[in-house]
C-alpha cells in the first residue's frame, strides 16, 4: 500500500469500526428514546457543529443556489430515507438478514453504478478478487453468529427494504463524489447532513413525549455525544475525504469491517457469544481488504475549489 493512501485506508477502517461498535452503544440509549427521536438527535445535533466547523476552517458556509436541489434531494434519500429504512428493515425481519442485506451488497451496488456518476471509477482485477474475499469474510461473520439466513415470506418486506438500503446508501456516496469536485468534503456533509435532518422531523412529531428527560441517566447522554461528534461529524467528514481520495468503490468495501466490528462489541459488552466461524470470517474480511488496500495508488479523483483536504 502506497504511504500517500495509506492513511486514507485507515481512515475509512477507524470510521466501519466507530459505527460497528455505535450498535452496542445505540442500543444502551434505545431503551430510553424512540429510534426515529434518537435518529433525529443524532444528525440534527451534528448540523450545527459542521456549520460552525465549515466557517471556522474555510471562511464562509454557502454553496451556489443552482446546487441546492443537488444536496436537498440527496439529503432526503441519502439520510432521511436511508435511515428510516435501517430502522423498518429492522423491524420486518430478522437481524441476521437485515446485517446481511444491509451490507453486503452496498459495495456491489457502488462498483455497478460508480460510472454513472464518476469517469475514473474503474473495476480492476484486485478489487475485484478482494472484494469477493472481504464479502465471502463478512457473510461468514454475519451468518456464523447461528442465526441463519431466513428467506420465509413472513420477512420478505423487512428483506427487500434491508436491499433498498444498501442500494440507496451507495447512490447516496456516489452522488456526493461530483459535489466534491466543486466543494470540499466538509461542505458537502454539513449540507446533506443539514437537509437530512429537516427532513426527518416529522418522523419524530410523536416520538418526544415517550422521553423521560428528566429520568436520563449518564448513558444516555455519552451515546448521544458519541452518535453526535463521533459517528456523525468526524465519522461523515473523515469518510468523504477519504472516499474522495481513494474512489467510491474501494471505500464502501471497507463499510464490510461495521458488522464485524458489531459483534466484538456484543461479545465485550453484551455477554454475547463468539463462534468460530465468526473468527474465521473476519481474517479472511480483513485479508481481502488489505489487498483491495495494497493497489497501487491512481491520482486523486477530484480537485474541490472551497477549501478541500489536502490530497
Amino acid at each position: 500500500m502506497k504511504q500517500s493512501n495509506a492513511i486514507y485506508y485507515v481512515g475509512l477502517a477507524l470510521v466501519s469500526i466507530i459505527w460497528g461498535m455505535n450498535f452496542g452503544i445505540s442500543r444502551w440509549a434505545m431503551e430510553d428514546f424512540p429510534p426515529e427521536v434518537f435518529t433525529f438527535l443524532r444528525f440534527g445535533l451534528s448540523v450545527p457543529i459542521l456549520f460552525i466547523v465549515l466557517k471556522l476552517m474555510e471562511g464562509s458556509v454557502g454553496v451556489e443556489r443552482k446546487d441546492l436541489l443537488k444536496f436537498l434531494i440527496i439529503g432526503a434519500v441519502g439520510v432521511t430515507a436511508l435511515e428510516i429504512m435501517v430502522m423498518y428493515s429492522i423491524k420486518f425481519t430478522t437481524l441476521a438478514n437485515s446485517s446481511l442485506l444491509n451490507v453486503a451488497p452496498w459495495p456491489i451496488f457502488a462498483a455497478l453504478f460508480a460510472p454513472l456518476f464518476i469517469a475514473r471509477e474503474k473495476m480492476s482485477l484486485r478489487l475485484i478478487t478482494g472484494g469477493a474475499v472481504a464479502m465471502i469474510g463478512v457473510v461468514l461473520v454475519i451468518l456464523g453468529g447461528g442465526q441463519g439466513f431466513d428467506m420465509s415470506s413472513e420477512y420478505m418486506i423487512g428483506n427487500m427494504m434491508a436491499l433498498f438500503v444498501s442500494l440507496i446508501g451507495a447512490l447516496y456516496n456516489l452522488a456526493c463524489m461530483p459535489l466534491m469536485k466543486k466543494y470540499s468534503p466538509l461542505r458537502v456533509s454539513a449540507w446533506c447532513l443539514l437537509f437530512g435532518s429537516l427532513f426527518m422531523i416529522p418522523f419524530t412529531l410523536n416520538g418526544w413525549t415517550a422521553v423521560a428527560w428528566s429520568g436520563l441517566g449518564a448513558m444516555s447522554y455519552l451515546a448521544i455525544a458519541f452518535n453526535v461528534l463521533l459517528c456523525t461529524v468526524a465519522a461523515f467528514l473523515i469518510w468523504n475525504i477519504s472516499m474522495k481520495r481513494v474512489g467510491a468503490t474501494k471505500a464502501n468495501f471497507y463499510r464490510y469491517l461495521v458488522p464485524a466490528t458489531a459483534a466484538i462489541a456484543g461479545f465485550l459488552f453484551f455477554d454475547e457469544a463468539m463462534f468460530l466461524m465468526q473468527l474465521v470470517g473476519g481474517l479472511i474480511m480483513v485479508a481481502g481488504l488489505i489487498w483491495i488496500g495494497s493497489e497501487k495508488a491512481n491520482a486523486p479523483a477530484v480537485e474541490a475549489k472551497q477549501g478541500d483536504a489536502p490530497a
